[in-house]
């Protein structure tokens, strides 16, 4: 077992690079974790991401992935908003976009410091080794991050900290080193169910248990095509990702934006934009406009169509010029969102 000393030492590294928290938990199977992991993708829930269901076995446990792991460093960065995520809904011609991607992409900032931290950790310890996680491999963030104490998932599924709410980035390190882990973090969501009220799609059967199918922001980011027509609706403005169910949990009053990373703060024209400016992107002018931001991931065409969604949502008949332009767009998922939108915008004043 690693000395404490050690432990600690990490834990005031991790608060220096900017992580708002760290803990440890074993690397090894939890039975729990695995039968919640099988149910949700023996329903179907994880929707077209095949990758999920190709790699289950890395997936499940962390030495599923690397059998020489003995303990998980699992860290938080917190991304705490200025602004209130729902302050547009009543605002149909400006264009809502997740709190995570209103600033610089959080793979590269939350990898970064990561890495640092490996660094720092090998010196310390060079005769063991570490594999650093950021999103991109078949690693269970959230339900690692509440074996770690750092946090409990809720009922939305997402990791919830009573110190920072529900606004982390999760990033771990898989070390083989024996490090004594932390208590898992208690469930404190008790009677509460304002998360399971605020989904626009219902994209929860129970709580605690989440159909990606349903879910606006795999709906607006991972699906391809069109979106199902039961849903285009309820996408409101909404044009990359939702916040609703995180927005209103209670434990949000906590965060604080002191504790977010320098490097997170967010890209002014993207807290409030005009929907009406994005219906003008061609495939150059998306890729500039989101150099270094995670939206550029979903590329133009996918962006634009969710963009036609809401314009169509939006009830603003200045908006018809610009969608119908976009009939003819050569992309046909592209061309089909305008003409969707512009069905609806034709019955507006």
């Amino acid at each position: 077992m690693v000395n404490s000393g050690l432990q600690t030492d990490l834990r005031e590294e991790a608060a220096r690079l900017g992580f708002a928290t760290c803990g440890f938990a074993p690397a090894t199977p939890d039975p729990h974790r695995v039968a919640r992991l099988e149910e949700f993708l023996g329903a179907g829930r994880h929707g077209s991401m095949q990758w999920m269901e190709d790699r289950k076995v890395q997936r499940a446990s962390p030495q599923g992935l690397w059998p020489e792991a003995m303990s998980v460093i699992a860290l938080g960065m917190s991304y705490a908003p200025d602004v209130d995520p729902l302050a547009l809904d009543e605002a149909p011609e400006k264009a809502r976009i997740s709190v995570y991607a209103h600033g610089r992409d959080y793979h590269d900032v939350v990898k970064k410091a990561l890495k640092a931290l490996a660094r720092w950790l090998i010196a310390r310890e060079p005769d063991s080794e570490l594999k650093v996680f950021v999103d991109t491999a078949p690693v269970m963030e959230k339900p690692l991050g509440e074996a770690a104490g750092i946090g409990w998932q809720g009922k939305h599924t997402n990791l919830v900290s009573r110190e920072h709410g529900s606004w982390l980035f999760l990033g771990a390190i898989y070390s083989t080193l024996d490090f004594a882990p932390d208590e898992p973090h208690a469930d404190r969501c008790g009677n509460c169910r304002a998360c399971q009220d605020a989904c626009p799609t219902d994209a929860f059967p129970r709580p605690y248990q989440l159909d990606a199918r349903r879910c606006i922001s795999y709906l607006t980011i991972e699906h391809k095509g069109p979106i199902p027509e039961e849903f285009r609706t309820a996408l409101g403005n909404r044009i990359y990702g939702c916040d609703d169910c995180l927005a209103v949990c209670p434990w949000n009053k906590f965060a604080d934006t002191a504790h977010r990373h320098l490097k997170l703060a967010p890209r002014e024209e993207l807290i409030a934009p005009d929907l009406a400016a994005f219906l003008q992107f061609d495939d150059a002018g998306f890729r500039q406009f989101f150099s270094g931001s995670p939206i550029k991931r979903i590329g133009r065409d996918r962006f634009v169509r969710n963009c036609l969604y809401a314009a169509g949502n939006s009830g603003s008949a200045t908006l018809k010029p610009k969608v119908a332009v976009l009939c003819e767009d050569t992309d046909p998922t592209v061309a089909e969102a305008a003409r969707w939108a512009l069905m609806r915008l034709s019955a507006c004043p």
